[in-house]
């Protein structure tokens, strides 16, 4: 998830899926658990894109109305994206147990 978090910035939520998805699954198959929690993360972290004005295309949008900056996403959306890895992590735990 966190990895996820870490490119969508740079590419399109879209493309960010179809490049870690294979590799969430074989890492998951590797470790010898069912792949489907692993690309929920990765869903999950390609979603939340909250870093940039470019990662999004609503980020984009919102940035000259509202007057943000480049640094203003940083400063709200990483305490957001942690607080989205401290929730969604214990649920997808949850909702498919390892």
């Amino acid at each position: 998830m966190v990895a996820a978090m870490a490119v969508t910035p740079f590419l399109n939520n879209a493309a960010t899926v179809l490049v870690m998805a294979p590799i969430a699954a074989t890492f998951a198959t590797g470790l010898g658990y069912q792949p489907e929690a692993f690309l929920m993360a990765v869903a999950i972290g390609a979603d939340s894109d909250f870093l940039t004005p470019i990662g999004h295309q609503c980020n984009t949008l919102v940035m000259g109305p509202g007057g943000y900056r480049f640094g203003d996403y940083w400063r709200l959306g990483l305490p957001l994206s942690i607080l989205v890895v401290i929730i969604a992590v214990p649920m997808l735990m949850l909702v498919w147990p390892m």
